[in-house]
């Protein structure tokens, strides 16, 4: 097998375009910010030659200069008060860039590795061991034999979300494009976090959030096993035929029920049946209800609990379960970062098998020279030892125009490999192949 390993040619940094000078900010951090300090976004675009024609680096770096005008604490590095409260200084120490180049061509490139997170597209970038020094975003272009291109983006979890990340990739393509940038916000400095509506939360002590060891002075969490981060495709097809195999009584359900919902129950069943220990309590991460304008962890974190047998129940009764039982715990993990003044290493994705909702998320409005990407993929780093799935839009059939849904999974390494087994030979699910 030829080496896909593309050189990395030449790394820099991106500043605001309007120097803050001596007028630098601070930018303090939510509960939800610092309970998710340990974690990070990694997606990754591919796009056609089409798509990639005519665009050189400076073409793609111009566009980031007014962005960071917008969102200027992106461009800032972490500092810790005199409490131990870590926040952000708005100094302008800017966004990195790597670019490479690959001696593959797109088609060869996802013949050898599909669209998986592969290290070699995306940056390797953690905050630590010197946190004043490293950068909160990191992206990484990469330019195929063809001429294609991928987009590789390291986000920093502290900063928002997942999609605040992809709504940053947008604003950058719209600029790109010739639209205006948007206007830059006066947002307060300390930025309070939503609290979410919900009728059954959970008042008592978190279960959806577990201590974390650090790898040495790095804001990332140690594994006690390797883990191994794979994307499964579930065509529109394969989704049609999993709700009317697990709906056959019931159409009200079908229709009630999000394909979030069914796939999430399905992985969650077939963990079960792989592991020693079936995990009765799994945290499902959905999108709260803030504004796009400008990012934020607005995610409601809950916990759903089953009280039966997980491996040998019905897809259907699980995906009821996640959709019904869930008991939303924000109020009490930002209690618990409050009262250590977001001094605790905590880790989310992982503490428990985790389940992230990103279905609805249009992470293919990311348009160059007016084209689509040919994939996205999305991953998060940090992940601990229980594992984490997320959802996310798959690929467009040409015929109807459907779309199906994509898998990534992070999982123990042999998990993974037991897995892709059970997908494929009960339901025919496979990895996203070309």
């Amino acid at each position: 097998m030829e080496q896909t390993q593309p050189p990395t040619s030449k790394i820099s940094t991106v500043v605001p375009a309007t120097p803050r000078g001596d007028e630098q900010t601070e930018w303090h951090l939510s509960s939800m910010d610092l309970l998710l300090k340990l974690h990070y976004i990694r997606a990754l675009y591919f796009f056609d030659n089409h798509a990639a024609q005519g665009l050189s680096i400076y073409d793609l770096k111009k566009p980031m200069f007014p962005l960071l005008d917008h969102v200027t604490h992106l461009s800032g590095r972490i500092r810790t008060s005199e409490s131990g409260r870590p926040f952000i200084k708005c100094n302008d120490a800017g966004v990195r860039i790597a670019e490479s180049h690959s001696h593959l061509t797109l088609r060869e490139w996802f013949h050898q590795n599909g669209s998986s997170l592969h290290h070699a597209l995306l940056p390797n970038h953690v905050l630590g061991p010197d946190l004043g020094f490293s950068p909160l975003v990191f992206l990484k272009f990469t330019w195929f034999k063809c001429g294609g291109l991928s987009v590789g983006l390291s986000w920093s979890h502290v900063l928002g979300d997942a999609f605040s990340a992809f709504n940053f990739i947008t604003k950058w393509s719209r600029i790109l494009a010739g639209h205006a940038p948007p206007k830059t916000l006066h947002v307060p400095h300390h930025r309070p976090t939503p609290s979410p509506p919900h009728n059954n939360g959970n008042h008592g002590t978190p279960i959806s959030v577990k201590m974390a060891t650090t790898v040495e002075d790095l804001w990332l969490a140690t594994n006690d096993t390797k883990m191994v981060t794979h994307t499964f495709h579930v065509t529109p097809n394969q989704l049609d035929h999993l709700v009317t195999s697990m709906f056959t009584c019931d159409e009200n359900q079908a229709d009630d029920t999000s394909y979030f919902k069914i796939l999430s129950a399905l992985v969650w069943k077939h963990v079960a049946r792989i592991r020693d220990s079936e995990p009765k309590i799994v945290t499902v991460l959905t999108r709260g209800g803030g504004s796009d304008d400008f990012p934020a962890n607005d995610v409601i974190i809950s916990v759903v609990e089953a009280d039966v047998a997980v491996g040998k129940s019905d897809v259907a009764d699980l995906a009821k379960l996640i959709g019904e039982e869930k008991r939303v715990e924000n109020g009490v993990v930002e209690k618990l970062v409050e009262e250590k003044e977001g001094k605790e290493n905590l880790v989310v994705y992982g503490a428990r098998l985790t389940f992230v909702d990103l279905e609805e998320d249009g992470i293919y409005e990311v348009l160059l020279n007016g084209e689509k990407p040919v994939v996205v993929n999305c991953g998060v780093g940090g992940v601990g030892d229980d594992g984490v799935v997320l959802v996310l839009p798959g690929l467009q059939d040409e015929e109807d125009g459907r779309s199906g849904r994509m898998l990534t999974v992070t999982l123990p390494e042999k998990e993974v490999e037991q897995l892709k087994e059970k997908l494929s030979e009960e339901w025919g699910i496979h990895s996203l192949a070309f």
